[in-house]
């Protein structure tokens, strides 16, 4: 009995010792045949592995593996689906911020006019306004790195303005004629995803949603909370040119506008078990009336949301055919910095429908299926778009007949302008000296527009027809505008008046007065009316 006791006492221990010795000699063993380390690791190295290793030793030249591995995962890519991507190690930061929500940097909006880096907007409590930078004012250094001695890209001088938070940027710049030097302490800059957060009327409310970044879920409950003590019962929440992101940044905003456990979206995959995202709580939004606009740029978790609110019957979707991506990302970190952006499985919306339009002939004609709508007439025509009712009927409870695949169908279809004035915009307003003139106009005559104290009052009262009769005679020449009818001259003088706003108002401004005009707003307006 004394001697089984005494066993037991050092059975664990023995255990212990044996194990760890295993895992030694079988880590050993593996080195020697040439495997992966690792204790789930496989002996056998990939043919991928094999011809990297090849090239190592054997090649007559010198390589730079890094850049051959990225291309050779870039190949890999291509092979799977369009939304599967390789992000190189100098892009990373820059994809990560561009969802995250904020950046480290100035607190600044700049824009190149006449090969000069004018500042465009100083964001309110940030860095620089702290410092004391002003719209108007021209960069010329950055830690005496001179912006002026050759033509930089944009992209450059974000990287020379940016760093991290607490570090010092030491600016030159040009106020009028006078040369002044301004230090900034770099801090956190918030990006905000709302473009825009209003009231129409004093029941209608509108919000404009430009993608779902890490803050968008908190920044929309704020401003609907907001507009919900101005009076909400209807709102119009706008998704157009929306291309997606954070998938349960959509869910939680459609839990706010629908009852009980409602499912929401479903994701599964090959190597994805199902897994259902329900409502869970009461929603700030649950019983008034909500129309959803999107467009054919309108994807991703756009969709999910739409397509939620479609199958329950809670809103009206309005526009145009969106983009028709289905797919769920996720990113993995790679050992040099670099990241992959993985397709992990398909979604699937309440009723079962999955909207991902197909991909087999490639990405080059998957993403030109953008054009082939405008060619063949889908985005002008409501009886075009029943070419693509192809897949899997559903029915919702308010008897509407849904589709599987190639996006979500508007149930209120509103055509793409394609007029000769919607062309002669859009080419206008793409040109540095129009941008230039309006910029200009803002610093001329800042006293004029600041007598308006909110966007509401200078969209209702500003008269455009002072910015159409100081447009540059190259300009009105360039784009033969002096003989354009009154309907065409009334459109770009609204379009001038909406870039005249953003300067004071940002895109709150810019909407609210684009928005007086726009048929799909117009349109959800009435819809909300009945």
């Amino acid at each position: 009995m004394m001697v089984n006791k005494k066993l037991q006492v050092w059975l664990p221990l023995l255990f212990s010792l044996v194990m760890v010795l295993g895992m030694f000699f079988g880590y050993k063993l593996g080195n020697q045949n040439g495997g992966n380390t690792g204790f789930f690791s496989s002996n056998r190295r990939s043919t991928l592995q094999e011809a990297l290793d090849l090239i190592k030793m054997k090649y007559v030249d010198s390589v730079y593996f890094d850049s051959l591995e990225g291309k050779a995962i870039q190949e890999m890519m291509t092979e799977l689906d369009p939304h599967s991507v390789y992000i190189p190690p100098v892009e990373v930061k820059e994809a990560n911020d561009d969802l995250a929500g904020n950046f480290e940097g100035i607190g600044v909006e700049f824009n190149i006019f006449r090969d000069t880096v004018n500042v465009v907007y100083v964001i309110p409590d940030g860095p620089s306004d702290k410092a004391g930078l002003k719209i108007g004012d021209k960069l010329i250094k950055v830690n005496d790195i001179s912006l002026t001695e050759k033509i930089l890209a944009s992209e450059d001088i974000k990287k020379y303005i940016r760093g991290e938070r607490g570090s010092k940027a030491l600016l030159q710049i040009l106020r009028g004629r006078n040369r002044q030097t301004i230090s900034v302490t770099r801090g956190t800059i918030p990006v905000s995803s709302i473009d825009a957060a209003y009231m129409m009327d004093k029941t209608t409310g509108y919000i404009r949603l430009n993608k779902f970044s890490g803050n968008s879920y908190e920044e929309f409950m704020q401003v609907l909370e907001s507009l919900q003590k101005q009076g909400l019962r209807s709102l119009i929440y706008d998704l157009r040119g929306n291309g997606g992101g954070f998938m349960n940044e959509a869910v939680e905003m459609a839990d706010e506008f629908l009852e009980g456990d409602k499912l929401i979206v479903y994701t599964q995959g090959v190597n994805s078990k199902k897994r259902e995202y329900r409502c869970k709580r009461p929603g700030l939004f649950e019983k008034g009336k909500l129309v959803i606009l999107v467009d054919e740029l309108s994807a991703s978790a756009s969709e999910v949301l739409a397509g939620a609110l479609q199958d329950w019957c809670r809103a009206t979707i309005i526009g145009r055919r969106t983009f028709g991506k289905g797919l769920v990302q996720e990113q993995y970190s790679l050992s040099d910095g670099s990241a992959m952006r993985l397709t992990v499985a398909r979604y699937y919306t309440p009723l079962g429908r999955s909207i991902q339009r197909s991909y087999e002939k490639g990405k080059k004609i998957y993403m030109d299926e953008l054009w082939e709508r405008f060619n063949s007439g889908e985005m002008a025509s409501a009886d075009s778009i029943n070419n693509h009712h192809t897949g899997k009927k559903f029915t919702n409870s308010c008897q509407d007949t849904l589709y599987n695949g190639d996006g979500i169908f508007p149930n209120v279809f509103v055509p793409f302008d394609t007029s000769l004035s919607q062309q002669t915009l859009s080419g206008l307003f793409g040109t540095a000296e129009v941008n230039s003139f309006v910029y200009s106009y803002y610093l001329e005559n800042k006293l004029k527009i600041e007598q308006y104290n909110t966007a509401d009052e200078y969209a209702n009262g500003f008269n455009s027809l002072d910015l159409w009769n100081n447009l540059p005679g190259n300009v009105m020449d360039s784009f033969k505008l002096k003989n354009i009818d009154i309907k065409e001259k009334e459109r770009i003088q609204q379009r001038l008046k909406a870039l005249l706003a953003r300067y004071k108002w940002r895109n709150a401004g810019y909407f609210q007065v684009l928005n007086k005009e726009d048929p799909a707003v117009k349109k959800a307006i009435e819809v909300v009316s009945k």
